[in-house]
């Protein structure tokens, strides 16, 4: 890409284009749409999507995808990459990301990453190492064993083959497990034998993370989840199904779609249908502020998401602009 600072040649003769790339981050249901919406107000940005689940096209109430109004106001970069019977790899994510950011920064604005799947943070700013080559048809009964176990039962395994494996979701722990088994080595260990590429010195984020005392994200976590089941979550599930989308594909072990198929499929009762989504978003937020807390490498700023979005957004352009400028 030539010169490594020219992406920020344009933007940083701008006051408000301080070199560093800003992260907006924390537990899903915390707030962090809200508070970019409220930073493009200030400034003007683009946003960068690091969440896996908006990556994928017709999955929207049950990823919180920001509407057409909030993205005619603002200008979104990875929403709607995939189809839901694909995957969306952090790989893919980071190589697209980058070339998003230098393009957004190149145009004189302020390229904001908003998102909390830790990976793809991992992937955007840290690189991801090359894994040896597997055998396809070894690796697809495998995974297939793997899917009958159930995302818990893999994880288990992903620890006890890998005693590195920090979590991150049932697609990591297939990997972990997969390599293990079929490259006869852990993953962390070939992390280590192979580390990555350094990415480009241009790429430097600075980390605003939002937090919650959890009750209070608890509280947050149920009154989206019965907004999202008001706003017609099942039927946009029925909808997929009904156009072939198959109840095991990728978009479906998204937290909210796995257990809308399960109620479809009625094994999940319609009634116990909010908790049980709620429970697992509960969970998944959990696994997220621990991976934020001990995974993120960089300068960190924590931020109380009790406060007024607009306040909230003032406070993280104004510590944002000290710490990077």
């Amino acid at each position: 890409m030539g010169d490594p600072g020219a992406p920020f040649a344009g933007a940083n003769q701008g006051a408000p284009f301080p070199s560093r790339i800003l992260v907006i981050t924390g537990p899903t249901a915390i707030g962090k749409t809200r508070v970019a919406a409220e930073l493009a107000r200030l400034v003007p940005l683009e946003i960068v999507s690091a969440d896996s689940g908006q990556a994928y096209r017709y999955l929207n109430i049950g990823t919180a995808k920001p509407d057409p109004v909030a993205r005619e106001a603002v200008p979104y970069h990875g929403l709607d990459v995939v189809l839901p019977t694909e995957r969306w790899s952090a790989g893919r994510f980071a190589e697209e990301a980058r070339r998003w950011i230098a393009d957004i920064a190149a145009r004189g604005r302020l390229p904001v990453v908003v998102g909390g799947t830790g990976f793809w943070l991992r992937a955007l700013f840290e690189g991801l190492f090359v894994e040896p080559a597997l055998d396809p048809v070894r690796r697809r009964r495998l995974r297939e064993a793997l899917e009958r176990l159930g995302g818990d039962a893999v994880a288990r395994w992903a620890a006890r083959l890998d005693p590195g494996f920090a979590g991150g979701g049932s697609q990591r722990a297939t990997r972990a497990v997969e390599l293990a088994l079929l490259a006869g080595r852990p993953l962390s260990e070939l992390q280590r034998a192979a580390p990555p590429a350094p990415p480009p010195r241009w790429l430097a984020p600075w980390y605003a993370v939002l937090r919650l005392p959890r009750p209070e994200l608890a509280r947050r976590i149920g009154a989206r989840t019965e907004a999202m089941l008001a706003a017609g979550l099942v039927d946009e599930v029925q909808r997929l199904l009904a156009a072939n989308v198959p109840a095991d594909a990728p978009g479906f072990e998204l937290v909210g779609y796995r257990e809308v198929v399960e109620h479809l499929a009625h094994r999940l009762e319609e009634g116990r249908l909010a908790e049980a989504i709620a429970a697992s978003t509960r969970h998944y937020a959990k696994r997220q502020e621990t991976w934020l807390r001990h995974q993120l490498r960089g300068p960190v700023e924590w931020f109380d998401a009790a406060a007024e979005p607009g306040a909230l957004a003032q406070g993280v352009l104004a510590r944002y602009r000290a710490a990077a400028s």
